[in-house]
């Protein structure tokens, strides 16, 4: 994973939830049970908080968990072992998190051979790793929120951002209610509850766990299908202050004997017609909702001839399939399915194998 995807990690916007899907659920009959601190809320109640939620700082520790059966994956971009980014697929993670505006956010993976930072103050950001004793600099535009050069890495980085993702699903295909109220980092919270209509779909529902006072997410989880009683997947705080940082937490200044180098954000290059068509066009859906299949160029030892050995290994072993629709190689998990063709083709969705090889006929 590259610095500038790694810079994309620092947007930190209260979740925007559209308002027709507001709408649609905000007459639901399903009621959180109430405990006695906190009152019922409809399903429709916590979608509205939510998208007004709106906080001027916070900081705190977040723990997040992937039991998604993935194969071993590759080490790609800055850092190795679990503090490489890469490595939030898999396993158990710790992050440090830090933020006091648009323009002042921190956020540091950590494990016990290093620690990645990401970290942007004003019009500059910068990517640190210990392991590789590297920092990149960046320099953004000065009115720049960071929406567009910072947006969002690894979608479920964070709370927010993982409930950010879960949100955007929400669509008549989406049956949502909610659950008992929980405490999350020693804060009382509601459980909203997002399950696919359409049962072909691998996840069986996403748990977003509201702050009773904020109405920022503290936790997410997802559980697959067929995934047992645990989730595949989760991300929260386990411990969370709204305070704003001090102003320190956002000055970096490389440790002595770091390698300093200066990076470009691709969002200040501005594509062409032509390359702007061809992006679009590169891509295609298949399916609707929770069962969207994308397909997309497969990606090449050319794309990154640094990490391209790394790739080929990982793809190679994977498991062969073929069928009418040609052939090539499958990855699976209870999450997610992948299957790269051997005509250069990535489809991947949220869905079982069968559906990809539909969408790849």
């Amino acid at each position: 994973m590259t610095a500038p995807s790694q810079l994309r990690l620092l947007r930190w916007g209260a979740p925007v939830v559209a308002a027709a899907a507001v709408a649609a659920v905000a007459s639901g009959v399903f009621t959180a049970q109430a405990n006695p601190s906190l009152p019922a809320r409809t399903a429709g109640q916590l979608l509205v908080d939510l998208q007004g939620a709106s906080v001027d700082g916070l900081s705190g520790t977040v723990v997040q968990d992937s039991d998604l059966g993935l194969p071993q994956l590759p080490q790609v971009g800055n850092g190795g072992g679990s503090s490489s980014l890469t490595s939030l697929l898999t396993g158990s993670h710790t992050l440090r998190v830090w933020y006091a505006g648009e323009d002042k956010q921190r956020v540091a993976l950590l494990d016990s051979l290093g620690e990645t930072d990401v970290v942007r103050n004003g019009t500059t950001a910068w990517v640190w790793s210990s392991q590789s004793n590297s920092a990149t600099r960046f320099t953004i535009p000065a009115g720049k929120a960071g929406k567009d050069e910072a947006d969002t890495l690894p979608p479920g980085v964070t709370p927010q951002q993982a409930a950010d993702a879960a949100l955007k699903a929400l669509d008549p295909t989406t049956k949502v209610s909610t659950s008992s109220t929980t405490s999350v980092a020693g804060r009382s919270a509601y459980e909203l509850v997002l399950a696919p209509k359409d049962t072909r779909a691998l996840v069986g529902q996403v748990r977003l766990a509201v702050d009773a006072e904020t109405s920022v997410p503290l936790r997410v989880q997802v559980f697959g299908k067929n995934s047992g009683n645990g989730p595949a997947f989760s991300v929260g705080f386990s411990s969370v202050s709204f305070e704003v940082p001090s102003a320190a937490q956002f000055q970096f200044n490389p440790p002595p004997n770091v390698k300093v180098t200066e990076g470009m954000l691709p969002a200040h290059q501005t594509p062409s017609a032509g390359e702007a068509k061809r992006a679009r066009e590169s891509v295609r859906t298949v399916g609707s909702g929770w069962t969207t299949v994308a397909v997309l160029p497969a990606p090449t030892a050319t794309d990154n001839d640094r990490d391209g050995g790394a790739l080929g290994t990982f793809l190679d072993q994977l498991p062969r399939v073929s069928g009418s629709w040609g052939s090539g190689r499958l990855m699976t998990s209870a999450l997610v399915s992948a299957l790269v063709t051997d005509d250069g083709r990535l489809i991947v969705g949220l869905v079982p194998p069968e559906l990809l090889y539909a969408a790849a006929r």
